[in-house]
């Protein structure tokens, strides 16, 4: 384990640090303590590092070491995506364990969340607990669906100029819409030392994996004894919020949190909330 201290400073200017393992770079950021269980951060599908929400990161920071780094060929790291959530959850252990960490807490939101569940099922012995925030496990009905989905709302994000997680994250209510922009205005806090955009090979390779997850048998996620605290909103159009309820009854240690009035993205809308929660899970 290391034990050098990460200065107290905002995810906003957080430098970009690389590590390389076997020849390819992983690009990642931490801060926050620097004892205790780090928690790492798996991000959703085509974000990179500047993705994250900044209250989210700092909120979690606060009280814990926080990483979070581009999976292979997501960003600023190297290599190619691959086609499976099961090499996906292979790259993240690889990269924890470079780290020197032998045992960790997981945040997966959407895509990350549910490559958190195959870290967990190939490392368990590397998990501590987990937050799986608006996402499902593989073989959920209607999740090969997604992409789909994700295609209707990038055809009204060109047609009004506005960015895909207006339609994807949040209500398209008078509320929503308003939780949006401050969420999308929230991203764009970091002027310098910004990431890579997402590359075209990486977005037609997650949703590949997506889809594939979405046609696999489900997985036996009784094996799955970690402590989990499972967060979506009331109605995700991406991940339907019904199989985040499933999932959780599936997990025998897990306990479940539905934000009202709120989508995929529920966790960054109500991130008043939300925090506190995970913070109170994670030091349980």
């Amino acid at each position: 384990m290391r034990t050098n201290d990460v200065a107290v400073q905002a995810w906003r200017d957080t430098p970009t640090k690389a590590l390389v393992i076997d020849g390819t770079p992983f690009a990642y950021r931490e801060l926050g303590k620097s004892s205790g269980v780090p928690v790492i951060f798996l991000h959703h599908f085509t974000a990179v590092l500047d993705d994250w929400d900044p209250r989210v990161i700092d909120g979690i920071a606060a009280q814990h070491r926080v990483i979070a780094f581009d999976n292979r060929g997501v960003g600023g790291s190297g290599s190619k995506v691959p086609h499976r959530l099961e090499d996906m959850a292979a790259d993240a252990i690889a990269f924890i364990r470079a780290l020197g960490y032998q045992q960790v807490d997981l945040f997966g939101f959407s895509l990350g969340g549910a490559v958190a569940q195959l870290v967990a099922l190939q490392a368990p012995d590397l998990v501590r607990r987990m937050v799986l925030a608006g996402t499902g496990p593989r073989g959920g009905g209607g999740i090969w669906k997604m992409p789909f989905i994700v295609g209707g709302a990038y055809a009204k994000a060109i047609a009004t100029r506005k960015d895909p997680r207006h339609f994807l994250f949040f209500p398209r209510t008078p509320e929503g819409k308003k939780v949006a922009a401050d969420y999308l205005g929230r991203l764009k806090e970091r002027s310098h030392d910004r990431d890579k955009k997402i590359s075209n090979q990486a977005r037609i390779a997650q949703i590949k994996a997506i889809r594939h997850a979405g046609q696999c048998q489900p997985d036996d996620l009784s094996v799955i004894t970690h402590p989990v605290f499972v967060a979506n909103g009331d109605h995700d159009l991406m991940v339907d919020s019904a199989h985040s309820t499933d999932m959780a009854r599936r997990l025998p240690n897990a306990q479940l949190k539905i934000y009202p009035n709120s989508g995929h993205g529920g966790v960054f809308q109500h991130h008043h909330t939300f925090v506190p929660d995970a913070l109170h899970f994670l030091a349980n």
